[in-house]
């Protein structure tokens, strides 16, 4: 059970002291940082708790800012200062422990021992259970539009201390400063801060009850959700009935533009993800697979174009170390989907780049004419080549360059690309 000492509790309040240190992040309007929580801490003894029993504790106004999102416009997001980012880490963790065991198994959203990876897993589970065609549910804005009374309505169910909706209450209310004006908040949990993702799995519990209830198979992955059904006219019933439930019972409004209806092979994006059916070698049914969605695949590129820029005004050294570190990532998130085909011809396109680059650097005709004798092409060649006047990128794609900086040569020079990772033990098809 829930209580306001439960949250002030010496051990999880030192786990949430050690979350909040550990995920950094931005200073809020204090401009105090991590680093200066410890030692404001320990200069100021039993304040913070004292306020938050007293019921005087009052969240400081969280900064707003903005992050571009893929479809040209920016993602709202809310930071609190350090000290109010570690009480409602205390709160986070306490929600967390009481509401773990009602969550729904098709949630797997900010939730302990879950990833993306399952819910991945999960649609692919399903589609082979003959679960093809998908309501891919896009709720319009959901994180500025939770509605402040229902959410509390359902903490209440479960949260018996007053103190402690009264706190969260607190979370919710806080005032937004935005561009030097502040307003305060009657609907949504502004993200950014620890509380606001188990806030959302809470109040979207309700959605996942109803579908659990109604024996419909579905993925839910934060507010990214997908319904599947057996057929089109399956799916469009249960489309217009659980519209009725999100909008009546939850308060919470559909972005009809953005949520489809279709079969699983038209294009859904999932987490990044999108969904193909084919045979893998000695298996002789057909069946779904993950696959990368090409609006990741062009996200990336855009990402290495960005750090391969010809000019290399980073240093060859920071530019490999940033290039591994975003491939790493991006292969770790895209592991299941990646094939084979799909890391030769990053790979081949990644070399190009990197290849372009050094064209580039050489920079005068004496010195590329020296590179390429040094990397093992005659002085007829080497000169012929160094004197070309076609574009960076054409002689970047060239034979010639192509024999002088072999895929050998690159990874020698330290250059780490995706079919390191995909055939280093890391992850096989």
């Amino acid at each position: 059970m829930i209580t306001l000492e439960s949250i002030l509790e010496k051990d999880n309040l030192n786990k949430a002291f050690r979350q909040v240190v550990s995920n950094k992040g931005t200073a809020g309007i204090d401009d105090m940082t991590v680093d200066e929580l410890e030692p404001w801490i320990r200069s100021h003894p039993h304040e913070l708790t004292n306020r938050i029993q007293s019921g005087k504790y009052r969240q400081h106004p969280v900064m707003r800012v903005y992050i571009p999102k893929d479809n040209g416009e920016k993602r709202p997001l809310g930071i609190p200062r350090v000290i109010d980012r570690l009480v409602q880490q205390a709160v986070a963790q306490e929600l967390s422990r009481e509401f773990e065991p009602i969550f729904s198994d098709n949630s797997y959203g900010f939730r302990p021992n879950r990833s993306a990876h399952d819910a991945i897993r999960k649609v692919i589970a399903n589609a082979n259970d003959g679960y093809e065609y998908v309501i891919d549910l896009d709720l319009a804005k959901f994180f500025d539009t939770v509605n402040h009374s229902k959410l509390l309505q359902v903490l209440s169910e479960t949260i018996k201390d007053g103190r402690v909706i009264s706190l969260i209450h607190k979370f919710l209310r806080a005032k937004i400063m935005d561009e030097g004006k502040i307003t305060t908040p009657t609907i949504g949990t502004p993200q950014g801060g620890p509380v606001s993702p188990v806030l959302a799995n809470i109040l979207l519990n309700e959605l996942d009850k109803e579908l659990d209830k109604r024996g419909h198979h579905f993925v839910r992955y934060a507010d990214d959700m997908m319904i599947m059904c057996k057929s089109q006219r399956a799916a469009q019933r249960t489309y217009e009935s659980i519209t009725k439930f999100i909008e009546k019972k939850l308060f919470l409004n559909i972005n009809k533009d953005k949520t489809k209806i279709c079969h699983l092979s038209e294009d859904v994006k999932f987490l990044g993800y999108t969904f193909i059916k084919r045979k893998l070698k000695n298996d002789e049914t057909t069946k779904w697979h993950a696959s990368v969605h090409r609006k990741s695949l062009a996200k990336l590129k855009v990402k290495i174009k960005a750090l391969t820029d010809r000019r290399c005004p980073k240093g060859w050294s920071t530019t490999k170390t940033e290039l591994n570190t975003v491939l790493r990532g991006w292969f770790n998130y895209f592991r299941l989907g990646i094939r084979k085909s799909l890391v030769t011809t990053i790979d081949g396109w990644t070399r190009r780049r990197i290849r372009q680059m050094y064209w580039k650097t050489w920079k005068k005709i004496s010195t590329r004419i020296k590179e390429l004798e040094k990397l093992g092409i005659n002085k007829d060649k080497a000169y012929q080549w160094g004197n070309s006047s076609k574009s960076y990128w054409r002689i970047a794609g060239s034979f010639i360059l192509c024999r002088a900086l072999t895929n050998k040569t690159i990874k020698d020079e330290g250059w780490s690309l995706l079919s390191d990772l995909f055939y280093d033990g890391i992850y096989s098809c």
